[in-house]
């Protein structure tokens, strides 16, 4: 069954540019701009209504667990799920090549309009109508995450490389300064030769995770 996501929405033309993606604005110039400021914005929302969620519902849950969880919803993966319960693929206004190249189940691409969706909702009916909308479409799903071992982000990057058929991530020490005992390592991960982030920690392996997600944050822009 098609969701009528347009009923979300007084403001039909929020609704629109959110579904508008730069590449469909350089076909049609001048007529809007593309959804990358409502992504921005829904990107923020998104962080802070799961993140209250969950200082809630899990009162005895250290920082670690929480960041974990968060990032188990909120993942390009997850997004994109969302994004085709939704049917957003058949909505979204792209170019011709775009589409060409399978835009329509881009799960990046997916992952974006779901957060430029919220962006248009906050803007449109506020925070509330927002957080009922995330509640429905993502927090619904923290049972299902909850039984299953939570995956830390570069399980999570792991498995979205290679659901695209590539071969698993690269992580390379490139930087480690400071004395034995106060070691600070700077990692970078790459991906068919192609870096995708880089990350700091304590540890090869904090510095490792923090790569990995700041791989996963550019993944979804």
């Amino acid at each position: 069954m098609d969701i009528k996501l347009e009923s979300y929405f007084e403001n039909k033309n929020l609704y629109e540019l959110a579904l508008t993606h730069k590449s469909w604005v350089n076909e049609h110039p001048r007529v809007r701009e593309s959804n990358e400021r409502l992504e921005f914005l829904g990107d923020a929302v998104l962080e802070f209504v799961v993140s209250k969620e969950l200082y809630q519902r899990f009162p005895d849950k250290e920082e670690g667990y929480l960041t974990a969880l968060r990032a188990n919803l909120v993942n390009t993966i997850n997004l994109s799920e969302v994004a085709k319960t939704l049917n957003l693929g058949a909505k979204l206004y792209l170019s011709k090549g775009e589409e060409e190249t399978g835009g329509r189940e881009n799960p990046s691409l997916l992952a974006n309009t779901v957060e430029a969706i919220i962006g248009a909702l906050f803007l449109d009916k506020g925070v509330n109508t927002s957080e009922k909308f995330i509640e429905k479409y993502l927090l619904s799903g923290i049972e299902e995450k909850l039984a299953k071992p939570l995956k830390d982000p570069k399980s999570l990057l792991q498995e979205y490389i290679q659901a695209k058929g590539e071969k698993a991530p690269q992580y390379e020490v490139v930087e480690e300064v400071g004395p034995d005992h106060e070691k600070w390592f700077t990692i970078k991960v790459t991906s068919n030769g192609k870096a995708l982030a880089k990350g700091e920690g304590r540890s090869k392996s904090e510095a490792a995770q923090e790569a990995a997600k700041e791989a996963l944050k550019n993944i979804a822009k």
